[in-house]
């Protein structure tokens, strides 16, 4: 049986609105359009799932209708929901304002997604191969205690991934040490890894970032459009990127995690897996949508189309 990938974060429901720009202080705007997606971490275990990974949901999903939007997602993705419901509570939103640059601004609730302990996250069984998912806004309260509990319990043969997110800068520091003590595998863009190491060259700062990590853990940093950087080995290689025009840049990490991790529990190499996630990265850019990652198949043809022969940048030569 194949390894699965796991998340632990927070399913969410992203109310998205597209906006001509940000309304100023006590001024208004009018949007262009509104949809609800299932978005957090449904983004990521969706590209899990497209890929061909089984994909497997521990955190908590209330009830209510943001709730029965994130269940029939989730089923018709085929991605396995295993924690019970929460009862009489319903999950919160998360407001996306998507500018015409593409760019987006949050503004999140909280809803029944932090009602999570330590024996409703062990029902997802972790076991030899499984690659466990963990989003740095969960390291806050009230979901850190019993996420932190249940990972520092994790058998060695389980990888967890941490997805640091924005959150880990603003966290006490002895947080983060416990989190980065236990992190198998660091995937962020460049500014996540800039806040914890202050290297702004993603190159640099994968070195910079596996010196917080256990011994042999694997960091991969995101250049955005450029691609990313793997370190794997003791050694860090440059994985070229495709450029988009984007519409949507809201979930292209998440695409980016949920492949990367995706074709790791299919027996994938870091490399290849690296390679694959920037392609379906640069598909998603060109969709609507947290959620719209591409298939495998999606992303076959999508390289079938384009040259991979491209040297690193010569400022980040190996």
């Amino acid at each position: 049986m194949s390894s699965r990938v796991i998340h632990t974060g927070q399913a969410l429901v992203d109310v998205v609105l597209e906006v001509p720009d940000l309304p100023l202080r006590g001024s208004n705007v009018n949007a262009a359009s509104y949809t609800r997606y299932a978005g957090g971490a449904v983004s990521t275990l969706v590209a899990a799932a497209r890929t061909g990974a089984r994909a497997v949901h521990a955190g908590a999903v209330g009830t209510g209708p943001n709730g029965d939007l994130l269940r029939a997602a989730m089923e018709q993705e085929r991605i396995e929901l295993v924690s019970p419901a929460v009862p009489h509570r319903d999950t919160g939103i998360c407001v996306v304002m998507v500018e015409p640059t593409a760019e987006r601004t949050f503004v999140t609730t909280y809803g029944a997604e932090r009602d999570i302990t330590a024996q409703s996250l062990a029902t997802s069984a972790p076991a030899g191969g499984d690659l466990v998912c963990v989003t740095g806004y969960s390291l806050y309260e009230p979901t850190r205690d019993p996420l932190l509990e249940w990972v520092e319990s994790l058998p060695a043969e389980v990888s967890v991934v941490l997805d640091p997110g924005a959150a880990l800068a603003d966290l006490p520091r002895e947080l983060g040490v416990r989190m980065l003590a236990v992190t198998d595998v660091w995937t962020s863009n460049a500014q996540e890894a800039r806040e914890l190491t202050g290297v702004g060259d993603p190159f640099t700062a994968c070195e910079a970032v596996a010196e917080h990590l256990p011994a042999g853990a694997v960091v991969v940093v995101r250049d955005g459009p450029e691609g990313c950087f793997v370190r794997v080995g003791g050694e860090t290689a440059y994985v070229r990127g495709y450029p988009q025009v984007p519409v949507d840049t809201n979930g292209a990490g998440d695409a980016h995690t949920g492949v990367l991790l995706a074709e790791r529990a299919l027996g994938t190499s870091w490399l290849e897996a690296a390679r694959r996630a920037n392609a379906a990265g640069a598909v998603k850019v060109t969709r609507r949508g947290p959620s719209t990652a591409p298939t495998r198949a999606e992303v076959d043809d999508f390289l079938a189309t384009r040259q991979d022969v491209q040297p690193a940048p010569a400022a980040r030569a190996l």
